[in-house]
């Protein structure tokens, strides 16, 4: 049982990479605009702070300190759909351009937000 949790976890983990290298990419790619630049640093930051803080979390000292890492990695999920909803529906950026990431972002809060209601003991 461990170790399917364990295969689990490193899934998760490679598809957050995953992510976070599609999202520098993207970034990249931004119009050279001024209010493009200000999401897209907003975007980076709550981006990559998903995997950064879920990783932070696998080497938390408690129970709490892991809880309160993936509430930081959950809230920063939905932050970076926020943005990414900002660029396609300021027609800064095609929508399909986005469909792949919102549909990311959206898994990622379902598997947050199950492991918070477990991990706080309401499921």
């Amino acid at each position: 049982m461990n170790d399917e949790k364990e295969i689990l976890k490193n899934d998760f983990k490679k598809r957050l990479y995953i992510f976070t290298l599609k999202l520098i990419e993207f970034i990249d790619k931004l119009p050279n605009d001024n209010v493009s630049k200000r999401i897209g640093d907003q975007l980076l930051r709550s981006g990559t702070s998903i995997i950064a803080n879920f990783v932070e979390g696998q080497c938390a000292s408690s129970k709490k300190d892991f809880t309160n890492f993936f509430n930081h990695s959950y809230k920063s999920n939905n932050e970076s759909k926020l943005w990414f909803a900002l660029l396609r529906d300021s027609k800064r950026v095609k929508p399909e351009s986005v469909e792949w990431f919102l549909k990311e972002l959206d898994e990622y809060s379902k598997i947050f937000g199950s492991s918070l209601l477990t991990l706080r003991g309401k499921k």
